[in-house]
């Protein structure tokens, strides 16, 4: 798993987040497993069959943020080099075609939310955005064709 680079406030979250799933979440799962082996034959149990499904799903969910985890590194903001767009840049762009000017914040897989406007790297503006200079432009390839963006800005 390549190395992902965040947030100190996004690798909080998740710790806590992978701390909860771990204790709380187990801890449910547990109960669910148990109360439904209660109720008789677990060759027909359905409820049992999903207690235990919910179960697997929820070690798959703390594997996988361990696993996130391990390979994550924390950025300070003062140590980001904004002379191009790299992950915990924010980068304001407007589409060539369009005009319009969005401004996003590129970040790790972990954290993106495209509501508050954090996309990740690795996702195809993402992608396509790295490494750009002010003023230089971005083609990028989306489902709905190659679109065009100027960088304007880059900040942290």
């Amino acid at each position: 798993m390549a190395i992902s680079y965040m947030s100190k406030e996004a690798y909080e979250r998740l710790s806590a987040e992978l701390d909860e799933y771990k204790t709380t979440g187990r801890q449910e799962a547990a109960k669910a497993i148990a109360e439904a082996r209660e109720k008789g034959d677990l060759s027909e149990n359905a409820e049992y069959d999903a207690a235990k499904e919910a179960q697997g799903m929820l070690e798959l969910k703390i594997n996988t943020l361990e696993k996130t985890l391990a390979n994550s590194r924390i950025l300070d903001p003062k140590d980001i080099d904004t002379s191009e767009v790299r992950v915990m840049t924010k980068v304001k762009i407007k589409n060539k075609k369009t005009k319009k000017v969005i401004t996003y914040h590129l970040v790790a897989e972990a954290e993106s939310n495209l509501r508050e406007k954090k996309i990740s790297v690795n996702s195809p503006v993402g992608k396509g955005l790295l490494g750009k200079k002010v003023g230089e432009v971005a083609d990028v390839s989306l489902p709905v064709g190659t679109v065009s963006f100027e960088v304007l800005d880059i900040s942290v």
